[in-house]
């Protein structure tokens, strides 16, 4: 009998119930529908209590239909106190990383619900069984540290390497990376070298004071240190103003061997001060090649008369023509993408001042990857001499 009445509906049941409302005898109605007359008292003494929560089907606890809604509530309630159990377990966890969470709810399996974890985690839970089951390949496993390290890289230097320097970063540091593998991981990082902008021209050749000869011609190599350098001047925006960064880079190792910073553009504050920090930290030699644009600062007899007093020789890029200045360009380039542009406001002078400083002296001079060193540091260059 117990089988016979766990086939019955709860939809049968009800319509039973309330078929026997209607007819003059309950045992009529059973003999009509084909069940006991004592079942179906049973099923009338029931409804009397519970009403439309009298048969909710199997497995499930009878609630009286006016208290249904509480119910509802309450069960709602014990599902969202269990999902924020499994959140606040796994709050350490990186959502990024689904091996993180496929071994998080592998260890919790026995304390929650896996198909509840899978739910709030955002995993699919065939993908989690494959994945206990067959853990990830040499190949997966691969692909993830080389994630993982040209993220740490990406964000070590501030967005401003692309692929390649990346990839000569981690080829330094002993993993076997080409650049077309961090370009290809890049892309699925999301992840991209800031761009560079243009900025203006801060050269005034209009002037009747002597003009040196392009000596140099564009030669950007050298083969000693002091063989030869080469010199520009570019504004930078702060606070209601500007300053004006002078740097001297020497052509051997692409060092910046002297820079000043000013609010105004004499040569009084802009070149004789990068020269003397210049030649305090580095011997000149005879003939050493000096290279700048026309700019009024250069062309002055004052700074004029210092090169000729250190036996260097003047040279001068064409009018107009800012490739014959191409390395001094490349560093402003950098210089203002990797630092002016990154900042989120308009820095004061004294800020300014010390963002130059760490830049030249604990970035560019140091850490940085040059392509035209074959993308060593300067003092990997050096080292290597």
């Amino acid at each position: 009998m117990a089988d016979k009445i766990q086939g019955y509906s709860s939809c049968f049941k009800e319509n039973a119930v309330m078929l026997s409302y209607e007819r003059k005898s309950v045992k009529e109605t059973a003999l009509e529908l084909g069940i006991s007359a004592k079942l179906l008292s049973k099923w009338r003494t029931i409804y009397k209590d519970f009403k439309k929560g009298s048969f909710p089907g199997r497995g499930k606890n009878r609630v009286c239909y006016e208290d249904a809604g509480i119910f509802e509530l309450k069960i709602k309630l014990a599902q969202s106190q269990l999902r924020l159990d499994i959140l606040k377990e796994g709050i350490g966890i990186n959502f990024a990383q689904k091996p993180a969470l496929y071994s998080f709810i592998h260890q919790n399996r026995k304390k929650y619900p896996i198909g509840i974890m899978c739910q709030v985690l955002g995993v699919s839970r065939s993908m989690y069984n494959l994945r206990i089951h067959q853990p990830r390949s040499k190949r997966e496993i691969k692909a993830s540290h080389f994630r993982e390290a040209i993220a740490a890289v990406f964000y070590e230097f501030k967005g401003h390497h692309g692929c390649v320097l990346i990839a000569r970063e981690l080829c330094s540091r002993g993993m076997h990376i080409s650049e077309d593998q961090v370009s290809f991981f890049m892309k699925q990082l999301g992840l991209q070298r800031k761009a560079k902008k243009k900025y203006k021209a801060t050269t005034d050749s209009r002037h009747n004071l002597y003009i040196a000869p392009n000596i140099l011609n564009r030669s950007f190599t050298a083969e000693q240190p002091s063989k030869a350098w080469v010199s520009d001047i570019t504004y930078i925006q702060i606070e209601r103003r500007f300053l004006y960064l002078t740097v001297i880079i020497d052509l051997y190792d692409r060092k910046v061997v002297g820079w000043n910073l000013s609010s105004a553009l004499s040569a009084q504050t802009t070149i004789l001060p990068a020269w003397t920090m210049a030649i305090g930290r580095q011997k000149i030699k005879d003939g050493l090649i000096f290279h700048s644009d026309r700019g009024v600062q250069y062309a002055n007899r004052q700074f004029t008369s210092v090169l000729n007093s250190s036996k260097c020789l003047q040279s001068m890029s064409r009018k107009g023509c800012s490739i014959d200045n191409a390395v001094a360009e490349s560093f402003f380039n950098s210089l203002k993408r990797e630092l002016v542009y990154a900042q989120q406001r308009l820095l004061s002078a004294k800020e300014m001042r010390m963002k130059i400083h760490d830049y030249i002296e604990n970035w560019y001079n140091t850490r940085r990857r040059h392509s035209a060193l074959k993308y060593k540091t300067i003092e990997e260059f050096n080292a290597d001499i």
